[in-house]
């Protein structure tokens, strides 16, 4: 009988260890799949926790650095034809395109930015969104936006990007991107299907960077400017141009090239 217990027990331990395992296993999954779908720094408020449909994660921002980069090419370039399986063709270089976006988030030097969606062939990504972000007020304003650099320097990698895909697929995309600087609110909206996004003027007036841009450059609002001239870097003036919804605004445009292989630098 005593022999049966001892027996009895070690086959317990060993299926309590199997079930630790495998909880173990799910829990590194889930994180896997929570961090792709979260920015790093949000995924651990999920974990772990029975949070109701009503309960909202948010965090406010005071400087977070939003761009829009888009292909306005692809709309004329996209069709539904025999020929490519009813626009099936078009859609996979479309996600080639995107793909190799995403691929630079992995380098060191782009830690620090969030992709945060893509509409259609618009690419949208901010800076500034890590957890000590929001709480930093103390700083000054050069130091507390030093990262606008960062997000330069990721357009025209993006710029780079598709220099090499233009190369293979033998097309002539080019990037229209706009940038813009300010406070915004980031939160996580829906239970079953989270999405993490940010909202505020300072995202409305980046978006129409973009969609009132030039191809090939990076329009920026005057703040942003002030700031990236800071930073070392070189805009001139496009001058005033009716934004919808916002009026007449003065714009500039960064010096520097999309087409460039590397990074600005500072005497940009």
């Amino acid at each position: 009988q005593n022999e049966y217990y001892c027996r009895l027990d070690f086959l317990w331990k060993k299926k309590l260890r199997q079930e630790q395992e495998e909880t173990e296993t799910m829990e590194n999954l889930t994180r896997l799949l929570l961090e792709n779908v979260l920015p790093a720094h949000v995924a651990p408020q999920f974990i772990g926790q029975n949070r109701r449909n009503e309960d909202l994660y948010h965090q406010s921002y005071e400087c977070v650095c939003v761009l829009f980069a888009s292909v306005p090419d692809f709309k004329e370039f996209y069709s539904e034809s025999n020929i490519n399986h009813e626009g099936l063709e078009c859609l996979r270089l479309l996600n080639e395109i995107i793909a190799d976006f995403d691929e630079l988030l992995s380098k060191p030097k782009f830690s620090g930015v969030e992709k945060i969606k893509t509409i259609g062939s618009t690419y949208m990504a901010a800076t500034g969104l890590n957890a000590t972000s929001g709480q930093d007020t103390q700083q000054d304003a050069e130091r507390s936006c030093s990262h606008l650099g960062t997000m330069v320097e990721f357009a025209v990698a993006l710029g780079s990007k598709l220099d090499v895909i233009n190369k293979h697929s033998f097309n002539n995309f080019r990037l229209r991107v706009g940038l813009n600087h300010g406070p915004v609110v980031a939160g996580v909206i829906g239970a079953q299907k989270p999405q993490y996004d940010i909202w505020g003027n300072t995202v409305n007036v980046a978006s129409r960077m973009e969609s009132t841009g030039v191809l090939g450059k990076i329009q920026v609002t005057e703040e942003t400017a002030r700031v990236l001239q800071s930073l070392g870097y070189t805009c001139y003036s496009r001058g005033i141009i009716k934004v919808k919804g916002k009026g007449q605004l003065c714009t500039y445009f960064l010096n520097t090239d999309l087409t460039r292989t590397g990074p600005p630098s500072a005497t940009l």
